[in-house]
């Protein structure tokens, strides 16, 4: 196995044991691993659904600041990610940013969320 075959096992390896802690409801250990895993991961494409469970992890632990952050990074590179509008528009919420919830919110509905 490659060098490159490597790091891409031991990244979903991470991910999957951060997908693990995330459904036992460790949410802020699941964001200890995940941000580990995206910085320390060699691939930088193909990381919507690492970034999208890091925002989740992060709004459930009511680390808000990084669930929107990430939610923003989710939709900066799939503007159609419906479910990252929708956490970026309930993390705004939780912040009481309503007016700027709104927007969010209503990307969501329109995607059928």
């Amino acid at each position: 196995m490659s060098q490159i075959d490597n790091t891409q096992t031991g990244d979903y390896t991470q991910l999957q044991y951060a997908e693990e802690l995330y459904t036992r409801r460790d949410y802020s250990e699941a964001a200890v691993v995940l941000e580990k895993l995206l910085a320390n991961s060699e691939v930088t494409h193909g990381t919507t659904a690492a970034r999208l469970l890091l925002a989740r992890a992060y709004f459930h632990s009511a680390q808000l600041n990084g669930a929107e952050r990430e939610a923003r990074a989710v939709l900066d590179s799939q503007p159609t990610e419906g479910y990252a509008a929708l956490l970026l528009g309930r993390t705004l919420q939780r912040q009481s940013r309503h007016a700027e919830a709104r927007n969010y919110l209503a990307m969501a509905k329109v995607w059928g969320l």
